[in-house]
């Protein structure tokens, strides 16, 4: 089979590892990159050797790609999804996959007319300890996880919620089979204009609950989920790819024991694997492990998350009015 042709749209500190790992995925051929950056798309390009562009439908225009991978600001994500698949061209949209859940919707009305893949990119999926995890873990009660971090200027279109614990929504809720029943969340504003601290609890029809923890004004750096299930309890560290798993055992002689175990498994590049999927679905025409509705659907749990923490900044405000 000939080469998928494939592009990528925007080339900044994401957008540049998308071109660099097209060009290592057997099967895929890099044929052009696009950042409203002209001088940005040259440093990424030449390098590789394709050709770069400042202008995405002059791209399409002169390079016809099968796929692009869109690595642009999330505002910009509906309408450069939307003039790619109009042109049948197969979609990779980094997440979230749109600003609003009615664009979500549109967008996934779209792929199937026109009848191409729409991929969103949530890359934890595809981390060697969450695919290992899945194995094993069978009917979670509770899960909690960690995403924290020092401030870095380089998100400034969207807050936590959005930039980061949607990747811990969309985890979750691919874990736990039961329908979400209720959302409780807070955050607050430090350094930027949008929620920098974040917290959500979540509990499903079958009785299982989680808890997320998001941060990007922490000290120190956590990417971290712990997964409680009846009779063990697992640690996935997302940056490691490691997993620690504790059981309690009973011995011969009556006494519980606890023991720790490190399964060992391959360990590969997140991202990588993420785009040699998408590449594959393309070529074997398959759908996505996360596809367009698994990509509205984290993005409709983290919208009702920031409408309460927008609902309780308000009455705060109100209460401080009123002093």
């Amino acid at each position: 089979m000939e080469a998928v042709r494939v592009g990528v749209v925007g080339v900044g500190h994401l957008g540049m590892h998308h071109a660099r790992v097209y060009t290592e995925i057997l099967g895929a051929q890099l044929v052009g990159v696009v950042d409203i950056n002209d001088e940005r798309a040259h440093t990424i390009a030449e390098p590789l050797g394709v050709s770069a562009y400042n202008d995405f439908e002059t791209f399409l225009k002169d390079t016809r790609p099968d796929a692009v991978s869109i690595v642009v600001p999330t505002s910009m994500h509906y309408e450069i999804a939307k003039k790619a698949m109009e042109h049948g061209v197969h979609v990779l949209v980094e997440k979230p996959v749109t600003t609003s859940v009615d664009e979500a919707e549109r967008l996934l009305h779209l792929a199937v007319e026109r009848d191409v893949i729409l991929q969103v990119g949530h890359i934890e999926r595809f981390n060697s300890a969450v695919e290992h995890a899945r194995e094993f873990i069978k009917d979670p009660y509770f899960i909690q996880t960690h995403r924290m971090g020092p401030f870095s200027p380089r998100i400034s279109d969207v807050g936590v919620v959005l930039d980061l614990m949607i990747h811990d929504v969309d985890i979750i809720l691919s874990m736990i089979n039961s329908d979400l029943v209720s959302i409780s969340a807070i955050g607050k504003c430090i350094r930027t204009d949008h929620e920098d601290i974040a917290s959500v609890q979540m509990r499903f029809a079958n009785g299982a609950m989680a808890q997320i923890l998001v941060s990007r004004v922490s000290e120190k750096r956590l990417r971290q989920m712990e997964i409680t299930e009846a009779g063990r309890f697992v640690t996935v560290n997302y940056e490691t790819q490691d997993i620690t798993v504790r059981r309690c055992v009973r011995q011969s002689g009556g006494n519980i024991v606890e023991v720790m175990e490190h399964p060992v498994f391959p360990k590969t590049e997140p991202l990588k694997m993420e785009l040699q999927h998408f590449i594959s679905c393309i070529r074997d025409g398959l759908q996505p492990m996360v596809g367009i509705k698994d990509g509205k659907r984290a993005l409709e749990v983290c919208v009702a998350a920031l409408r309460q923490i927008h609902e309780e900044k308000k009455q705060n405000y109100s209460l401080l009015s009123a002093i």
